[in-house]
């Protein structure tokens, strides 16, 4: 009878995917970033689910949308990216020359191989405009077969 009241609430912590951390890192070094430009740099589709997780932690949000055909939304960290990872700011996150001196990068990197500056203005860029009230996947319905 009293079980409702013995029982714990709790949360256990859980972990992300390799998808999705290659995804949270491509956003936070290449932000703002579309969906197209993650699949670009992994080399492989993104699937829904993954940046909805990223979406439920709070660690990513949507920033506007690219000025480009069929107008992408574009996405960049928060804060609560910067304070679970202990960052002040974004432009605290690691350059290539850090991250081979932590052994994480080997000798095999292709030619030219370069880590971005990691940016995080507030503001839109040139090539962004404010999300509107439109529904998100407004720009999908052109996709979908007429009934």
């Amino acid at each position: 009878d009293l079980a409702w009241a013995l029982q714990r609430e709790q949360q256990e912590p859980r972990k992300l995917s390799r998808a999705a951390m290659e995804t949270l890192a491509i956003i936070a070094y290449h932000q703002p970033a579309t969906r197209a430009e993650i699949e670009d740099i992994r080399g492989v589709a993104l699937s829904k689910g993954t940046m909805d997780v990223l979406l439920e932690t709070g660690w990513v949000r949507l920033r506007g949308r690219r000025r480009a055909p069929g107008r992408p939304v574009t996405y960049g960290t928060t804060e609560s990216f910067l304070l679970h990872f202990g960052l002040e700011q974004i432009s605290d996150l690691p350059g290539l020359d850090e991250l081979k001196g932590a052994g994480l990068f080997d000798g095999r990197l292709p030619k030219g191989f370069g880590v971005p500056q990691p940016r995080d203005d507030a503001a839109l860029l040139e090539d962004e405009e404010p999300l509107g009230d439109e529904p998100l996947n407004e720009a999908f319905a052109s996709d979908l077969p007429e009934e």
